[in-house]
């Protein structure tokens, strides 16, 4: 599928969920029935995204190192990075993430996800997948996960947004694309995620603009409920959905007042702990949601970002771009696991790490799949230009997780040690990945709504099982 071709398929679903028809009953969630409750884990979930495709070789599942010389065979690197240990004997990262290391007899890492054979390798159809566990296009506009996670188990605290989405613009690269799945869709735009592009701006995000009152402020919420009216939404969308919206904005409102707004102002923290997030961007969004965890968020993703060609994107340059993204993640995560452990906080938070894909020099897709070539690596490399994991590999991608009930210094699952370094024991999929976080909040796997005619549930047909050896 091209790029135009899925954006025309989104929004034709986005379209359709405006003007879904939902009646009352059918919002009668499965979780909420008597005697199907399930015990949780869990109250809060951090997604740390790894926008872009990072390399398990590179990261979480070190292989053989070989260090760049000019001519060598393309053929020959499995890794460009020497192992270091962690705190877990025999468990071994790649250099430049010691400090997430150090913190590993807290969590788990997985080293057998599958990302989903989509046909040509797109990053953000298979971002996509990750967040909604559907594959695009949809009839109807999926929720993303943070939103069935909001709607079902509610705020925790009823003043902070309960999904909140940090670090990830939309008016860079694929935009449109991105926005598909940064939605509550069928569920509602209340249960949206609250956008925050830049943490060090968070404050601004919960304030009017410079030079308006709370007097002007009022007058525009009026305003907002009658533009309301006369949308799109408000012309086609069901009642549902547009009462939806206004909740939205009349909770963005009581934020305004309140005086947990101040949860969003990094300027709160002490000196000494605002460095050692500060990394960039996404090192002060792992603080950001330190705080917004501390103030009762219920789901929080926070994002390297995706921009094509940068970040984790690494068609080139693989080796020295991914020393930049170590620094840049290493000590906010490692931070942020202590913190929430400190305070007794990490025992009900899972925090969870992953990305789309992961990388490989010599391999497109998964082996004995035939995708189109996206980034070419010469047989033998001259420049280190070259020595890095520049291809998209499906096969064989890492995952951590912490807290929330998930086994403290495990390693689940195993990938080969030679190329193609594909999943060799446990394999896992990302309806496993869904109904194990679902499993930990205590949202029941049969959870569903019936949406035009057609049942949706959590993940598609409901078939997602859960992986109970990750759960202490």
């Amino acid at each position: 599928m091209k790029r135009r071709d899925f954006l025309k398929n989104t929004s034709a679903a986005a379209l359709a969920a405006m003007g879904a028809t939902i009646p009352g009953t059918s919002f009668l969630s499965s979780c909420k029935r008597a005697g199907n409750e399930i015990e949780s884990t869990a109250d809060t979930v951090i997604l740390l995204w790894m926008a872009g495709g990072m390399a398990h070789t590179e990261t979480f599942d070190p292989k053989a190192y070989t260090p760049f010389e000019p001519g060598i065979e393309s053929s020959r690197v499995l890794s460009t990075f020497p192992k270091s240990p962690t705190a877990v004997d025999d468990l071994f990262f790649s250099e430049g993430l010691e400090e997430i290391g150090s913190v590993m007899d807290k969590g788990t890492v997985i080293r057998s996800y599958r990302a989903a054979d989509l046909g040509h390798i797109l990053h953000t159809r298979h971002q996509y997948h990750w967040h909604t566990c559907y594959e695009p296009p949809q009839t109807i506009q999926v929720p993303h996960i943070g939103a069935w996670i909001a709607h079902e188990r509610g705020p925790v605290n009823p003043v902070i947004p309960p999904f909140i989405s940090i670090g990830q613009r939309f008016d860079v690269g694929e935009g449109e694309e991105l926005k598909a799945y940064h939605s509550a869709g069928f569920l509602g735009s209340e249960y949206g995620p609250f956008l925050i592009p830049d943490p060090s701006s968070g404050l601004e995000s919960v304030r009017p603009p410079v030079g308006m009152s709370i007097e002007r402020f009022e007058k525009r919420h009026q305003l907002y409920r009658d533009l309301v009216d006369q949308s799109e939404l408000g012309k086609h969308g069901s009642a549902y959905q547009k009462e939806s919206m206004v909740r939205a904005m009349e909770k963005s409102y009581a934020l305004l007042k309140s005086p947990e707004s101040e949860a969003f102002n990094l300027k709160k923290e002490p000196e000494e702990i605002y460095r050692e997030y500060n990394t960039g961007r996404f090192g002060l969004g792992c603080l950001l949601a330190k705080r917004l965890t501390e103030a009762g968020a219920r789901f929080i993703s926070v994002s390297t970002e995706y921009v094509p060609f940068m970040g984790w994107d690494t068609h080139e340059n693989g080796h020295t771009r991914t020393v930049e993204m170590k620094k840049s993640i290493n000590r906010p995560i490692a931070q942020l696991i202590r913190d929430l452990d400190r305070t007794g906080r990490l025992d009900r938070t899972m925090v969870i790490l992953a990305s789309e894909f992961s990388r490989d020099m010599m391999v497109e897709g998964r082996p004995g799949k035939t995708v189109k070539e996206q980034a070419k690596q010469p047989e033998v490399m001259q420049s280190i230009s070259e020595y890095g994991m520049h291809k998209h590999f499906t096969d064989g991608c890492s995952i951590l997780m912490f807290g929330g009930g998930i086994k403290q210094g495990h390693v689940y699952g195993k990938t080969a040690d030679e190329r193609p370094c594909s999943t060799v024991e446990n394999p896992v999929e990302i309806s496993n990945i869904h109904q194990t976080i679902y499993q930990a909040l205590g949202i029941p796997p049969e959870t569903h709504y019936t949406i035009e005619g057609r049942p949706v549930y959590t993940t598609p047909e409901g078939h997602g099982e859960a992986i109970p050896e990750l759960f202490a």
